[in-house]
Formats: structure tokens, sequence, C-alpha cells
């Protein structure tokens, strides 16, 4: 078995702390590298909450991999009364460690944007947004992607809906139904502020999640690009399947006895939905409401 140290470099190798944002809180959150345990399964999951950590000591995992940061603010306590700090005891008290992998696995090559591209079965041509670092030109900040033939804005959506996790939101789609989409931008978690560059790359459509009224609004306003909402952890779970088959490789070059495992467990935040009965209507007490409004009150002038 390799040890944690062993492990933990593989993981900064493929995904390079100094290329996550400033801002980020990426690398070993957990974990006592200085007595340096054996590490024989891994479990790779989108968040580091109390679900998972219990999901990791059950399977006896010795190293848990997140997309999502623990901490990402700063904090004082890591006392078990608070949810965060039960999570880091549950974690110490099996000997379990943590490490995060965000914005760095978001630009890399492959990336989150490059899972998600697979999991609809669709060829990356380009990053989004290139990384000006990256003088082979594959890293950055999402995707362009083709379909393996055109297909309608609609048939998109059905795909999207079909392939990616099952969640309470499903897909939001805003768009021509039946516009014909030969080229489709993605990027794994919140990607409204990168409606100009999908625009500047000429795409049809744009997949991402976290989208917002006005964003959406002005961007729908502004060309007749398509636009595909998923939810946030669906859009970023494939690259749960994509870092686990790349740490596989790592551990049969070099003939580690590791298993790695994926998280099945869907810790998106919505939990239901309730469709409208016709999408676009008015609910029927705002209606009737309007339609008071509209009678002339009994005995004033018309």
């Amino acid at each position: 078995m390799p040890a944690l140290s062993e492990v933990i470099a593989v993981l900064d190798a493929l995904w390079p702390r100094e290329r996550a944002e400033q801002w980020d809180a990426v690398g070993t959150v957990v974990g006592d590298l200085h007595h340096d345990p054996d590490v024989g399964r891994v479990l790779f999951a989108v968040d580091p909450v109390q679900q998972i950590a219990d999901e990791a000591v059950a399977l006896g995992a010795d190293l848990l991999v997140t997309h999502h940061p623990l901490y990402l603010r700063g904090t004082t306590t890591v006392a078990a009364d608070t949810f965060k700090g039960r999570v880091v005891h549950t974690l110490i008290r099996s000997g379990t460690a943590l490490h995060v992998a965000h914005t760095n696995a978001d630009t890399a090559d492959p990336g989150v944007s490059d899972a998600l591209a697979g999991a609809l079965g669709l060829r990356v041509v380009a990053p989004l947004v290139p990384d000006a670092s990256d003088p082979a030109g594959r890293r950055g900040l999402g995707r362009v992607c083709e379909p393996e033939e055109p297909l309608s804005f609609a048939e998109l959506t059905r795909l999207a809906a079909e392939r990616l996790p099952a969640t309470a939101q499903g897909i939001r789609a805003a768009g021509d139904r039946q516009q014909i989409v030969r080229t489709v931008a993605v990027s794994g978690g919140s990607g409204d502020s990168l409606f100009d560059a999908a625009r500047a790359a000429g795409v049809d459509a744009f997949l991402t999640s976290d989208l917002r009224h006005h964003p959406v609004s002005e961007a729908r306003e502004h060309s007749p690009l398509c636009l595909l909402d998923a939810a946030h952890f669906a859009t970023e779970w494939p690259w749960c399947e994509q870092a686990a088959a790349q740490l596989d490789a790592v551990a049969a070059e070099r003939g580690w006895d590791l298993r790695t495992h994926v998280s099945h467990t869907v810790t998106d935040p919505w939990t239901a939905h309730a469709a409208s009965p016709v999408a676009g209507a008015a609910p029927s007490s705002v209606a009737s409401a309007a339609r008071s409004t509209d009678r002339p009150t009994p005995g004033a002038p018309n």
C-alpha cells in the first residue's frame, strides 16, 4: 500500500494547488502526514458533508477526496457541535484523511468540464476560457464541444436530463426548442459569469449551473444562445469518476494495492420539486385577483 504522503503527492501532481484561485481553499484538510499511514481505499465525492464522512467511515476509506472545500472561509473553531467540526472529528476518529481539489480541478487537463462533456457524449474541441499559462492550450475554464451529430435543443435538454445525476431540480432550459445545436459550451459549477465567453465562442448552447434570473434574461436578449441550467452537484459529479480513474491509472503504473470508490450519494441540497401545471401561466389565485380588479366597483363611475 502507498503511504498517505505518496497519494497526496499524486493528487497534487494531477491538480496542482498553485493553480487554484487565490480565494480557494484546496489541499489536505485532515490527515496525519507526520505519521504517514498507509492508504488502501480512497473515496471520491463532491461535498464534504456529514453524510459523506459517514460513508467514508463505513467504507473503511483511508482518504476522502472531495471537489468542494470544507472550510472555504476562515473559522475559529472545529468544535464537534458545529456541522463542519463534526465532519473533522468523524474523520479524525476513523483515521480518514480529507483532501480537496476545487478550482485547480476545474481548469485541469482533464478537468471538471471534460468529465461533464464526457457524461453527455460530447467531443471536446477547446477550453472555453483558455489558461494563458498553458502553452498547449488545453487547460482552462469550461469547454467548447461538439455533439456526435447535430441535434435539436429539445433533444440536448433530454440528453442532459438522462445522462446527468437525477436531482430535484432536473434541467431548466431557455431557448428555442427546435433550434439545431452543432456546438455546445459546458462549464461544471456556477457559470453565469461566462456568458460573454460562450457568445464569443459562437456556440449554439451553453450548459452550466446556478443560473440567475437577470443574467439569463439579459443573455437571452443579447443573442439566440440556448441555455441549460442543471443542478450544481449534477454538473460536477462526473469529475469524481474521472478523478478516480486517474488515480487508478497511477496506482496500476506503480503497482500500488489501492482501491478507489466513487460516492453515488446525491448531496445536492434541494430535495423536492413541484412543476407548474402549465409553464408560463399565472397561478389561478393571481389570475382571479387580476380579473376581480378589472371589474368596475359597484356605484363607481366608468
